[in-house]
């Protein structure tokens, strides 16, 4: 016997809370977070205040929903060949995709240098996280023999992560002029020396 599908309240909901996130998103990443309102967010969703916050109580409470939705739609989870810099550049690729997000991302980041911002908390983890992510990988290619003489790991990951986001800032303001791959494989190119293709034989 075929099991019907229950289309219920949850989907429903679920399907309300998408279009609200949608909607924080334009309004985050054009505004800002303590610029942008709740009752912007309701107008570009088209629906009430009220029906708004019966989903999301607060501002606050649809920021950090939204950032989780963007780590759960993460392009890093598209990527993981083991090789570090074609990993950096597939997503870098992919990030191109989704400038909205990567709008999003941006605004909201060096908003949260302020202390009173919902978000400092996230990033301030997340770039911990991301740093450390690269310094792992840059010490296995170390063991690797594949880091140029001089480069040191932990230095190295805090120059990659700020490049990335200073030249995804620098694209989103001049698309038709910046290349963030070009960018990244030339730095690449400097502190990670080619595998041995001998090597693997």
């Amino acid at each position: 016997m075929t099991q019907t599908l229950r289309r219920g309240p949850y989907t429903k909901t679920a399907k309300r809370r998408d279009q609200i996130l949608d909607a924080a998103l334009q309004v985050f990443a054009a505004h800002g977070y303590h610029a942008g309102s709740l009752r912007e967010v309701a107008r570009v969703a088209e629906m009430s205040l009220s029906n708004l916050t019966h989903h999301f109580n607060t501002k606050e409470d649809l920021l950090l929903a939204l950032l989780e939705r963007r780590d759960a739609d993460s392009p890093g989870q598209r990527t993981g060949t083991g090789d570090l810099v074609a990993d950096v550049l597939a997503q870098a690729t992919w990030n191109q995709t989704i400038p909205e997000l990567i709008a999003l991302y941006t605004v909201l980041s060096a908003e949260s240098v302020t202390h009173d911002h919902p978000g400092r908390a996230y990033f301030t983890e997340r770039f911990a996280t991301v740093r450390r992510g690269f310094q792992e990988e840059f010490e296995k290619l170390r063991d690797a023999d594949r880091l140029r003489p001089g480069v040191d790991p932990e230095l190295i990951a805090g120059c990659i992560t700020a490049l990335w986001d200073g030249i995804q800032l620098q694209w989103l303001l001049q698309p038709g002029h910046i290349d963030v791959i070009v960018h990244l494989r030339t730095f690449l190119d400097l502190v990670v020396a080619p595998a041995d293709p001998a090597a693997g034989r």
